[in-house]
């Protein structure tokens, strides 16, 4: 902490937990530098940190008054601001990484002659198991038992080393595996709202904020936390003691009024959101949330909202702590000390909100009446197309009908011409595999001693997953009592149906049992199979062999339905090609109905003339009333208490793992899980200049909305694909494959699975689908990871055409580590998304942006040309215009590195080395 205070800004007030010592924001405003009612309550947040951790030289005094005058410019005219968070919260499939690196800088250091033992998390870092539980078994009592002692099967070297972490690394903490979702034990647990740490000068209350390696860190702005997804090696950064260099936000306020009507629920609502604030361009700007709407809601229908803020585009989607954010932190077992700190401290420094307060000075106003919201779902593969529920089977008509017109050569539609890269950049169709007859009737199949047909639109998957809708208990049980009232009207999931719940936390289970909603759920074949991040992560495991032969072998377009966030394609499971979000009432509806060729309005999910009885969504369906008086009864404090006390000790299988002891990591050649990664094999004391980029080849020419799915490894490890051979190779029979999620902690799988998502078009091979290239000396089509390595072995670098959006969705650290190891050197795109840009230059891969209207396409480039990057020096300057030449051609492009430490990082040759370099000398 700061002991420079040229503002006079410490003071001290008093808490249950004593005098503490506070920077007071009103201390700015009695400078005549701000007027801290005008400021949202998210650069409140950042202005305090700034006003904190002023020392003078890497905060400066200019830093505080640049913000502190947001007001003044609502950020257009950004400057850079230096924001110290809190703490860093981690996930294990970008977690592992991260730790990895660490460890990778500890034996670099050794080799340099350095202190190993330097290498330390800085501030506190909670790294949660989540992401490794896999649907195998999905049907009884047995599977979550059974899917659980996979994981481990899959697992054990990673979480070996996890182990090592825990004990080798001070400030470092590891909740174990089968706890729940990371951003939910984060809302109801690791977060706190308000801190105590210490200065020179004592104890001091600080707000909690954090950035974490996961995009759907945003979940806890809901919770008046600011915090939102960064990079592994961003967030390594921080570990490490360095700020978050961002430009000063524009921030959008968002005014909601009225309730939700009957019917709707808070799912329906953020994908309402999503959709209006994806059309208000809120790309790399704070979402803050206002309104009478907002006081009436509930803390968990805010952390929906907050958690798809990388849906809508924005860096984070904020509520700012109030009555109800004490409400929640009381309902889930925080003690009445800790509430009470956080609401003294938030009124002392002008962070509460009130219904009183004055309303702030935004950028921008968009306003919802949240009567207008109505039953939605999103899909077929982006979250921003929402659908209301009585659109959907009209609309699902019209994307199949986009099938059939793109396979016979017509231009590309809704399902195929957006996203990923996928549309010709001369506008015409590319050719996708035959599609049967629209008039196909179906495929027969028998699983499991069971006959039935699969069609196209035959849901295949319904999931409740995801922590977007699992820590929202209204919904959770809104999907209980759908079940109840269908299970007594003899309905149950279809059998080509694969059913999952994976709960966030053991407290849904914990709600489910009190109030008997379980056994509902499994009457109509929803059973839990797992606590952690699942189908929407592409977890989902395989179909049943018969269904995914059957779809294989007819084309048939089927579809998933998911209580999830993204639903990009390839993500979910290789044989379903449409996959759509919806709330966990719906999840759990249409997995009755078996199919999404359905109006829910005008056909009844079962019964009919020749059968019986009809039953319509509408008779099943739990009124608000219904699930509000569950949620009174059966979601108590003392569940949260229980299942959290000693949470790092809980699990019996991980605390009987053994592994080894020292500071030191001791890699394992033949480990096919960790492996020390080359980014600091080779790093020499002293910085080498910047050279120019010469003779370089296009390994890739992309669309419109390519996104870190389709860049990073995710998923499944195809057999026949390079990380598949090289696993068996290594001994390792495909049943073991696990995923690319699973093996992040070695670069020999991960490189080789860089840009191989079975989706991505290439256009530099027009008629392929999947990770291929054209090896540009010989015309020959390959794999990409087999052209990069004849680059390499040639020595001529590589670089990435794309248009617009570059760099949306997920897997952040590995679509830029992946990138880099294949050896790219640039990217140059129309825009790129906020965190993937940064990424790059922290990995050493220079970011070019095309000018205000030009495109690789209208300048008439192929990606056949060779490539000149001349202007690159030490001379070099953030946001530079540069000269690029391809073939014949030259034209301007904007260097995208945005600040004087992103520079440095760069001419460092990345984040690692610079951070390494700074602590061996200091």
């Amino acid at each position: 902490m700061a002991t420079f205070d040229p503002f006079s800004a410490r003071d001290t007030f008093s808490a249950p937990q004593g005098e503490l010592g506070i920077y007071r924001l009103s201390k700015l405003e009695d400078a005549g530098l701000t007027n801290v009612g005008a400021l949202p309550y998210s650069i409140r947040v950042l202005l305090e940190s700034v006003l904190r951790n002023c020392d003078g030289y890497v905060v400066s005094e200019d830093d505080v008054k640049n913000l502190a005058s947001w007001a003044d410019t609502k950020g257009t005219a950004p400057v850079e601001v230096p924001f110290t968070p809190a703490r860093v919260v981690l996930q294990d499939f970008t977690g592992v990484p991260c730790v990895v690196d660490l460890a990778a800088m500890r034996s670099a250091m050794q080799r340099l002659g350095g202190d190993p033992g330097k290498i330390n998390p800085l501030v506190p870092v909670d790294l949660v198991i989540d992401h490794s539980v896999q649907v195998d078994e999905y049907l009884g009592d047995m599977a979550l038992l059974h899917n659980i002692e996979r994981e481990f099967e899959r697992n054990g070297e990673r979480y070996e080393f996890l182990r090592w972490g825990q004990k080798a690394f001070d400030n470092f903490r590891v909740v174990p595996p089968g706890t729940g979702i990371v951003h939910q034990v984060n809302l109801e647990y690791l977060a706190k709202c308000v801190f105590i740490r210490e200065d020179q000068k004592g104890p001091v209350a600080l707000p909690d904020s954090l950035v974490g390696t996961d995009s759907h860190t945003t979940m806890i702005d809901g919770l008046g936390v600011v915090g939102w997804g960064v990079g592994g090696i961003e967030a390594e950064g921080v570990m490490l003691g360095q700020p978050i260099y961002m430009l000063t936000p524009e921030v959008v306020g968002m005014k909601l009024t009225g309730k939700l009507p009957a019917g709707a629920t808070a799912t329906d609502l953020v994908l309402m959101v999503t959709e209006i604030l994806r059309k208000q361009k809120v790309v790399g700007k704070f979402v803050e949330f206002f309104g009478s709407g907002v006081s009436h809601m509930s803390l968990a229908d805010r952390a929906t909202i907050a958690n798809m803020s990388p849906e809508y585009g924005a860096t984070m989607g904020f509520f700012p702590v109030d009555d109800v954010t004490l409400d929640y932190l009381r309902q889930t077992g925080r003690t009445a000390d800790e509430v009470s700190l956080v609401e003294r401290y938030c009124k002392e420094n002008l962070l509460f909100h009130s219904d009183r307060a004055p309303e702030p000075s935004f950028t921008k106003v968009v306003e919802l009446d949240l009567g207008d919201v109505v039953p939605s779902l999103a899909g077929p593969k982006r979250p921003q197309d929402r659908i209301p529920l009585t659109s959907m089977k009209p609309q699902w008509e019209t994307d199949l009908s986009h099938v059939y017109e793109k396979s016979q050569g017509a231009p590309a539609g809704r399902w195929e011409g957006e996203g990923g890269g996928v549309a010709d950049p001369s506008g015409a169709a590319v050719a996708s595999p035959a599609i049967s007859d629209p008039g196909f009737e179906g495929v027969h199949v028998t699983n499991a001693g069971q006959n039935f047909t699969v069609e196209h639109g035959s849901v295949v998957i319904a999931a409740i997953t995801s922590c977007t809708n699992t820590s929202n208990p209204s919904v959770m049980i809104a999907a209980g009592l759908l079940a109840k009232k269908a299970a007594e009207a003899g309905l149950t999931a279809k059998p080509w149906v694969k059913t999952s719940i994976a709960p966030g936390s053991r407290v849904v289970t914990d709600y489910y049992a009190k109030s008997g909603l379980d056994d509902e759920l499994a009457k109509v074949g929803f059973y839990t199979v797992g606590y952690g991040c699942t189908t929407c992560i592409g977890n989902s495991g395989p179909l049943p062999t018969p269904i995914s032969e059957a779809i294989r072998e007819h084309d048939l377009v089927v579809a998933g339905v998911l209580s999830g966030n993204r639903n990009f394609e390839g993500r979910i499971n290789p044989d379903v090609k449409a996959n759509y979000l919806a709330s966990p009432p719906l999840v759990v509806a249409y997995a009755l109905a078996g199919t999404v060729d359905i109006d829910f309005h005008t056909t009844p999910i079962a019964g009919g003339a020749d059968h019986g009885n009809q039953v319509f969504l509408e008779d099943i369906w739990p009124t608000n009333e219904e699930v509000q008086a569950v949620v009174k009864a059966c979601v108590l404090p003392e569940m949260f208490q229980e299942q959290y006390d000693d949470v790092w000790n809980k699990n019996p299988m991980w605390n009987a793992i053994a592994t080894s002891e020292g500071e030191l990591f001791e890699w394992n050649a033949s480990s096919t899980y960790v492996q020390e990664p080359p980014f600091l094999q080779s790093i020499t004391p002293e910085v080498k200049p910047i050279e120019p980029i010469t003779g370089a080849r296009c390994m890739a020419v992309l669309g419109d909305s390519t996104t870190t799915d389709h860049i990073s490894p995710a998923g499944a490890i195809a057999k026949d694909s390079p990380a598949g051979r090289f696993l068996m190779d290594a001994g390792v029979e495909p049943r073991d494959f696990n995923s690319y999620g699973a093996r992040r902690g070695n670069d020999r799988i991960m490189t080789r699975g860089t840009f191989a998502n079975i989706r991505i078009r290439n256009h530099l091979a027009p008629g392929t689908e999947g990770g291929v290239t054209k090896y540009l000396p010989t015309g020959e089509v390959m794999p990409i990871y087999d052209a990069a390595m004849k680059y390499q072995a040639d020595g001529t670098p590589l670089v990435v055409l794309a248009g617009a959006e570059y760099g949306t969705g997920s897997s952040r650290d590995w679509a830029a580590k992946g990138t880099f190891l294949l050896g790219v050197r640039a990217v140059l795109a129309t825009s790129f998304e906020r965190i993937h840009r940064s990424n790059l230059v922290m990995m050493g891969v220079l970011p070019l942006e095309f000018e205000p209207g030009v495109t690789y396409q209208s300048l008439g480039l192929t990606g056949e040309e060779i490539f000149d990057i001349p202007d690159l020096s030490d001379d070099l300057k953030p946001l530079q215009t540069i000269a690029v030449k391809a073939g014949d051609k030259t034209f301007n492009m904007k260097v995208r590195i945005d600040t004087p430490v992103e520079l440095d990082y760069y001419r460092h040759g990345g984040i690692l080395a610079f951070v390494l370099r700074k602590l061996l000398k200091g």
